[in-house]
């Protein structure tokens, strides 16, 4: 451990590190190698696309901003589904937190066989990302599925679940809404450390429960609270699955979302600079709607050290 002590030279602290750190950068180099293979080079080869023709079938030439300008002024289903997966994602998230949020309340009771239940709320997050789901979904939702038969015998009418735009779009948010365990397994794991002597005060000064909830729980879950909105906006606002596989984008385009047209645009059009350039635009927004939910923590994040974000 000598040689990780600082030495001076001339006033200058001069630090000698281990000869062994090549042990280290072989050991993440495996990561190393994804990350550059795998992310980085696809993410800057995908920017110089997007100002290019490039398509699978041919070299591409350089376009300047021609993609992004056609984006814009041209292509009439662009904002419609730019500000579609918005929406859906305004429709999903907030039930999506609700939903966990509330099941982890419950999950945290002391229950007999609680360990069990646990796991099988938490399974639709492991499946519910899949093919075979989003397969399962469009059967039961169909004119003729399980659900309207289901409301058939209680003398309901049929719902055209995924032919009416508007109603479709709640179908497919639903799915997304339905996979909350791993959102319920953060919010379980900041109810275990709220301190009981906070609830112990509380009923001592004669609180209820929703007093305490708006006053202790909630406050001190909002680190996890914070988390889980940003993690859960950026996997709504990149949704393909669903979208393509119950609906394939309809009807009348009503679930249009942009994963889906960037992977018409790329695999089925071949405009693979086209599909790079709504890819970066999409980016962008993510990127600055993570900052404004960022920049708005300060006002409601709180943290046990006793101040705000």
């Amino acid at each position: 451990m000598s040689s990780l002590k600082p030495k001076t030279a001339g006033g200058t602290v001069v630090r000698k590190y281990p000869k062994n750190w090549r042990w280290g950068l072989l050991f993440i180099l495996p990561w190393l190698l994804g990350f550059l293979i795998l992310q980085a080079y696809p993410l800057i080869m995908s920017l110089y696309y997007s100002f290019t023709n490039f398509s699978i079938l041919s070299e591409g030439k350089w376009v300047g901003f021609d993609n992004y300008i056609r984006l814009f002024t041209k292509d009439k289903y662009f904002l419609k589904s730019f500000f579609l997966t918005f929406k859906y994602a305004l429709m999903s998230v907030p039930m999506k937190l609700v939903m966990a949020l509330v099941v982890a309340m419950i999950l945290n009771m002391r229950l007999k066989g609680i360990n069990l239940f646990r796991t099988i709320y938490y399974l639709p997050s492991i499946m519910g990302g899949s093919v075979a789901i989003s397969i399962l979904w469009r059967f039961m939702f169909m004119k003729e599925g399980m659900l309207n038969k289901m409301l058939g015998v209680v003398h309901i009418p049929a719902v055209d679940w995924l032919g009416d735009p508007d109603i479709a779009l709640v179908t497919i948010s639903l799915l997304v809404i339905w996979q909350f365990g791993s959102s319920m397994v953060l919010f379980l794991a900041g109810l275990k450390n709220v301190p009981t002597e906070l609830y112990e005060a509380a009923s001592v000064d004669g609180a209820n429960k929703w007093v305490q909830f708006w006053n202790i729980t909630f406050p001190m879950l909002t680190p996890v609270v914070f988390f889980n909105l940003i993690m859960q906006i950026i996997h709504a606002l990149q949704e393909f699955t669903s979208a393509f596989i119950i609906t394939n984008g309809g009807p009348n385009h009503g679930t249009y979302l942009m994963g889906v047209k960037i992977y018409e645009d790329a695999f089925q059009n071949l405009k693979m600079g086209y599909a790079s350039a709504s890819s970066w635009v999409m980016f962008v927004a993510i990127l600055l709607i993570t900052l404004l939910v960022f920049r708005s923590s300060s006002a409601w994040v709180f943290y046990n050290d006793g101040g705000m974000d």
